[in-house]
C-alpha cells in the first residue's frame, strides 16, 4: 500500500494481496447492514439490466432488420468507456461516491423510463434506442468505477473479496433470471413493459443508498481537484508491476478469450446444427459456472496473483479443449468450468487490483481496469470474427484460447522474475502444490553473476 498518490511504495509483485483475515463464511459479507442493503438493490436492478439488454436488441432488429445496427447500438453503449473511462476514474476518485452512484443510477432509470414510454406509446425510432444507448454508456463511465470502489468502502479490506465475488454471483444469477423473463414479456405483453420494469428496477438500489448509515462507511480521503491526477493515475499504475501486468492480463483475457458471442452462435448453427435452443444452452451452462466460480472466489476469502494465473492458464486450456470438441455434449459440458475459471480470474484480478491501490487513487485504477477489460470487445470481436470466417469457428476459439493461456504463462514468468521468485512444484497432502517461492541467497548470486 503507498504511502501518498504520489509515492507508492510497491509490494513484492507476486506476493498473496489478501485481507486481513480469512472469511469463515461464504456469505460473510452480508453482515455488513450497508452492504446488504447494496446487494439487495443490485438483485433487482441487475435483472432489470439484463431484461433490457434483450429488449434492446430485439427492438432494433424489428425496427431495421438489420444485425449490423444491433451491433451499432452496442457499440455506442461501450464507446464512452472507451472515450472518457480514464477520466470518469479521476471524477469518482475526487467525489462522494454514494452521491455519485445516486445521480448514475437515477439517470440510468429516467433513460429506461422514457425509453419504456417512446416503445409503449408506438413512437420509438432506431434513433431513440441509439440516443438511450449512448446515454447509458456515459453514465456508466462514472457508475462502473464508482460502484467497483465503492464496495470497499462499505465492507473494508476483511471483506472485500468476499463482497467482490458476491457481485460477480448477484450479476450471474440476473443474468440467468433476467433474458428468460425479457423473453416471456416480450412474447407476452411487448419490449415497451421490459424497458419500463428496468427503469422502475433502479428504484431499489437507490433505496438502498439512501438508507446507508454514512457513520459506517471506512473513510477514504478523496483527491482535491488539481492538474495531472490522469497522468499521476498512469504513472502510478506504471510504478507498480503486481498492479501493471494484473490489468495486462485481463485485458488479453477480455480481448481475446471472451469473445462467446462470437463463437457459440457458430457452434450452435455451423458446428453442430443444432440451432438456438443449443445456443441458449451453452450460455446457461457458462452463467452456472460463473455463478459457481464467483461463489467458490466469496468462499475463498483471499486473493493470491498464483490462483489468477493458474485460472487463466486452465480457462485457456479449456477453450483448446472446447475447440477440438467432437460432440455437442461435451461442448456444452465444457462450458461450465470454463465459465467457472473465467470467472475465478475476473474476480480474482478485480480484488487484487482494488486490495492492492491506495484508497486515493482507487477510482482511477479501477476505471483503467475497466476500461482495458470491457474496452477489449470492440477490438477482439472482429479479429475473432474474421478468423473464424477465414479459418473455421474451431481456429477462432483455439486462438483465443491459445492467446489467453500464452499471456497467463509469460505474465506469471515476468512477476516471478520482478519478484526474485521461483516456481515450485511439489506435493502436499497428498495433492500437487504448485507456486511461487523466494530464492535462495545462492540462486539470487548465480542469477545475477551474468550481469557482474
Amino acid at each position: 500500500m503507498s504511502t501518498g498518490p504520489g509515492t507508492p511504495s510497491a509490494p513484492a509483485p507476486t506476493a498473496p494481496t489478501t485481507p486481513a483475515a480469512r472469511s469463515s463464511s461464504m456469505f460473510s459479507s452480508l453482515k455488513v447492514r450497508n452492504y446488504r442493503l447494496f446487494f439487495a438493490g443490485q438483485v433487482v436492478s441487475n435483472i432489470g439490466t439484463w431484461m433490457q439488454r434483450i429488449a434492446q436488441d430485439w427492438l432494433v432488429l424489428s425496427l431495421t432488420g438489420s444485425a449490423t445496427a444491433v451491433g451499432v447500438t452496442t457499440a455506442l453503449q461501450f464507446l464512452p468507456m472507451l472515450l472518457f473511462g480514464l477520466y470518469g476514474g479521476v471524477l469518482v476518485d475526487r467525489l462522494n461516491k454514494r452521491r455519485a452512484l445516486l445521480v448514475t443510477q437515477s439517470a440510468m432509470a429516467v433513460t429506461g423510463i422514457v425509453l419504456a414510454l417512446l416503445t409503449l406509446s408506438g413512437h420509438v425510432e432506431v434513433w431513440h434506442v441509439y440516443l438511450a444507448a449512448f446515454v447509458v454508456g456515459l453514465a456508466t463511465v462514472v457508475d462502473n468505477p464508482a460502484r467497483q470502489s465503492f464496495v470497499s468502502d462499505m465492507v473494508g479490506p476483511d471483506q472485500l473479496q468476499n463482497a467482490v465475488s458476491l457481485n460477480s454471483a448477484n450479476f450471474q444469477s440476473a443474468r440467468l433470471v433476467g433474458p428468460a423473463v425479457a423473453g416471456l414479456m416480450i412474447t407476452g405483453v411487448g419490449t415497451g413493459w421490459a424497458f419500463l420494469f428496468n427503469g422502475l428496477s433502479f428504484v431499489a438500489p437507490l433505496v438502498g443508498l439512501l438508507l446507508m448509515r454514512a457513520r459506517d462507511l471506512h473513510v477514504v480521503q478523496r483527491a482535491p481537484r488539481g492538474k495531472g491526477q490522469l497522468r499521476e493515475g498512469l504513472r502510478y499504475v506504471a510504478g507498480r508491476p503486481d498492479l501493471t501486468w494484473t490489468i495486462i492480463l485481463i485485458g488479453f483475457i477480455g480481448t481475446f478469450g471472451f469473445n462467446f458471442p462470437v463463437y457459440l452462435s457458430a457452434f450452435a448453427d455451423d458446428v453442430f446444427h443444432a440451432g438456438a435452443g443449443s445456443y441458449s444452452l451453452f450460455n446457461t451452462l457458462m452463467a452456472v459456472g460463473s455463478l459457481a466460480g464467483a461463489l467458490l472466489a466469496a468462499r475463498r476469502g483471499t486473493a493470491k496473483l498464483r490462483v489468477m494465473l493458474a485460472a487463466a492458464v486452465a480457462f485457456g486450456g479449456l477453450e483448446l479443449v472446447a475447440a477440438a470438441a467432437p460432440s455437442l455434449w461435451l461442448f456444452s459440458l465444457l462450458m461450465v468450468p470454463i465459465g467457472m475459471f473465467g470467472m475465478t480470474v475476473n474476480v480474482t484480478a478485480n480484488t487484487t487490483v482494488q486490495m492492492g491501490t491506495d484508497p486515493a487513487m482507487r477510482g482511477r485504477v479501477m476505471s483503467l481496469y475497466m476500461m482495458v477489460f470491457m474496452g477489449g470487445s470492440p477490438i477482439g470481436a472482429p479479429i475473432a470474427g474474421w478468423i473464424t470466417d477465414a479459418y473455421g469457428v474451431r481456429a477462432g476459439l483455439a486462438v483465443g484460447g491459445a492467446i489467453a493461456a500464452a499471456a497467463a504463462v509469460v505474465i506469471g514468468l515476468v512477476l516471478a522474475r520482478v519478484g526474485n521468485l521461483r516456481l515450485s512444484v511439489g506435493w502436499h497432502g497428498g495433492h500437487p502444490r504448485v507456486r511461487f517461492v523466494p530464492r535462495e541467497p545462492a540462486e539470487q548470486q548465480e542469477q545475477l553473476a551474468p550481469a557482474a
